[in-house]
């Protein structure tokens, strides 16, 4: 097997049926073998072939600091950018070894973190994927227990932010990336940490694959063929977890529980997974999926039963069962609100008055000062339309606001008076006709 440029080229074209036309090339740039052999092709296929040379390119090193050289790598990357013409940019990342993901993982969630900040719409984040790593991955997925979607690997193409991740060279063998770096002279850097073999990719890179290769030469284009069947089993089992997801309500955040029921064991798993994913959440472990099979779908009406791992948590609330992340972020200090927009923090919307409405609060208020805080418990209000003073926390149980969402409620205060909470209530003292109502943008659901 050869690579060269007319080869990458027909790859980045195949891939466009998937991933649109790219507005620019963003060139994930370790300076390791893949991706500078990357990064020279695609230099050598814009002079080349003319419908190429209009896609701008950039290439992106991300810094760990890992390593006592990651600053010298830096200066390397960036001078193979600058003598061959192409936008360079360098991003320095922290790490979280204490995640318990592992220090791997942890590294690799910081980067594409990194990275995704940096997409634009239409860009293409081209990572040096190949296909010894395709195999890798399928070998570390099957020994993790993963189902089809694990086994089928890497996919070419995702989105990823405001772009897509591109993965051309999945069909390509490492071999044949050294052979085109040699050609061309290039000076790529060798990352000791991917000798360790503490490390499970490394320990299958160095021991397990060169083990499989005595026997089977073959083998990474034997694994790559699996992952394309799994994958294709993946692709059919999303198929069935829209469907079914359309059947009970379409709504993945809240999965009607007489639906799930309704569903043989092995659908309901399937729909979990696959509401999961299109929320962008991680997939539990068996085991933690088990708990919610057994534990939280079964649980009684009046029980709020809870399952966290890792990247997503479940919760029941009546009869619906709520896919949320790990944990809610701090949500908003208390703040002044004004007619400008008062964002809430991550997934909370934002919260804004609006002058001329039918019904609001009163011009004297809005003008008197108003403060946004959080709930504290004990709050009273009497709501406009009502007789009688309520206690809060009886309205909200009343309304079947999530529980998990009572106190994250923006509540509006003049002084010590509860005048609003949320869009949900405004005091009868506090109203006028005309009056500013009050607005929540991107308001997160309640119900």
């Amino acid at each position: 097997m050869t690579f060269g440029p007319a080869i990458l080229a027909s790859r980045l074209a195949e891939l466009e049926t998937q991933a649109g036309k790219p507005s620019r090339y963003i060139v994930a740039f370790s300076g390791g073998l893949d991706s500078s052999a990357l990064l020279h092709c695609i230099v050598d296929l814009k002079g080349q072939f003319p419908d190429q040379a209009s896609v701008p390119v950039l290439a992106i090193h991300v810094d760990h600091g890992l390593h006592d050289e990651s600053a010298a790598w830096s200066t390397h990357c960036a001078a193979f950018a600058q003598q061959r013409g192409i936008e360079f940019c360098a991003l320095k990342v922290d790490v979280d070894a204490q995640s318990g993901l592992g220090l791997e993982a942890a590294a690799r969630d910081a980067r594409y973190a990194a990275l995704q900040e940096e997409l634009q719409r239409g860009d293409w984040l081209i990572s040096a994927h190949h296909r010894d790593d395709q195999a890798e991955t399928m070998l570390l997925n099957l020994v993790r227990g993963s189902g089809p979607a694990g086994i089928a690997g890497i996919g070419a193409v995702r989105p990823l932010g405001a772009g897509q991740l591109v993965r051309p060279l999945l069909g390509i063998d490492q071999a044949a990336l050294r052979d085109y770096a040699k050609a061309k002279s290039l000076h790529w850097l060798d990352d000791p940490s991917n000798r360790d073999r503490r490390f499970d990719r490394n320990f299958l890179r160095h021991d397990i694959v060169p083990a499989l290769q005595t026997r089977w030469p073959d083998i990474a284009q034997r694994l790559q063929r699996s992952a394309s069947h799994a994958g294709e089993a993946s692709e059919l089992l999303a198929e069935l977890g829209r469907i079914d997801l359309r059947a009970i309500g379409g709504r993945p955040r809240r999965l009607d529980i007489d639906g799930l029921n309704g569903l043989s064991l092995a659908r309901r798993k399937n729909l979990i997974r696959y509401a999961l994913s299109e929320l962008g959440l991680t997939t539990p472990t068996t085991r933690m999926l088990d708990r919610v099979i057994n534990e939280v779908i079964p649980a009684r009406i009046d029980a709020q039963p809870h399952v966290v791992w890792p990247g997503g948590s479940v919760r029941r609330y009546r009869n619906a069962l709520y896919l949320l992340p790990e944990k809610h972020e701090d949500c908003f200090a208390a703040s002044p609100l004004s007619l400008d927009e008062l964002p809430l923090g991550p997934g909370m919307g934002r919260l804004v008055l609006q002058g001329g409405a039918d019904s609001g609060l009163s011009e004297t208020l809005v003008r008197s000062g108003l403060v946004v805080r959080q709930r504290r418990g004990g709050e009273e209000i009497r709501p406009q339309g009502q007789a009688h003073t309520r206690k809060l926390k009886k309205l909200l149980q009343e309304e079947g606001v999530l529980p998990w969402m009572r106190d994250r409620l923006p509540l509006v205060f003049a002084g010590e008076r509860l005048v609003a909470v949320a869009d949900l209530w405004l005091a009868a003292d506090a109203a006028a006709e005309p009056g500013y109502e009050l607005r929540w943008i991107d308001r997160p659901a309640l119900h």
